[in-house]
């Protein structure tokens, strides 16, 4: 369900799907090929949300914010997590059930681990992996590692190649879901 609120209308890109049991309100922006999965809520009533390019949003997530949120290309928010933060970098994993919270910042090529709770206003820096209730930098990645995981991002979850395998990607399983009507 997509609407407006105060005068403030969802913006989607074509090539984006968003389920038609998720919930989008008011000023949102979702980018190119990126996905909107079904129980997914995005308010933006308060403040403002984007989306980047090739950013999913699984089932049962929720993305609301007091001020603005800027989520960035190539970010899969995990089935049920709540995001209410101010920024999201690029090429983030943020896991099942973890919750990121008020005025916080996440850098470029974070994971937040499954189940994790990030505090208001934490400045996670970039490469980190964080963990725990309440999450805690456990590593920073190496740029080796970040070349390995974007690969594996990138390739495998948003452009995979035919010697991957049937599984498809995420924004072609989104494409498959918006083509089939979903």
């Amino acid at each position: 369900m997509i609407r407006s609120f105060n005068g403030k209308t969802p913006r989607i890109a074509n090539t984006a799907f968003v389920s038609e049991f998720a919930y989008v309100i008011g000023d949102v922006e979702i980018g190119e090929k990126s996905g909107v999965w079904p129980g997914a809520v995005i308010r933006g009533d308060f403040g403002s949300i984007q989306i980047g390019k090739n950013s999913h949003i699984e089932d049962n997530s929720v993305l609301h914010v007091w001020k603005s949120l800027i989520i960035g290309d190539n970010v899969t928010i995990g089935h049920s997590a709540v995001v209410h933060c101010q920024r999201v970098g690029d090429n983030v994993l943020i896991g099942n059930n973890a919750t990121v919270l008020d005025d916080t910042e996440v850098g470029d090529f974070c994971i937040i681990g499954a189940n994790s709770m990030v505090r208001a206003a934490q400045k996670i820096p970039a490469r980190s992996f964080v963990v725990g209730v309440p999450a805690k930098i456990k590593a920073e990645f190496s740029p080796e590692e970040i070349e390995n995981l974007y690969r594996e991002m990138v390739d495998k979850h948003y452009q995979p190649t035919a010697e991957q395998g049937p599984e498809p990607s995420l924004s072609e399983l989104a494409r498959q879901y918006k083509a089939q009507g979903l």
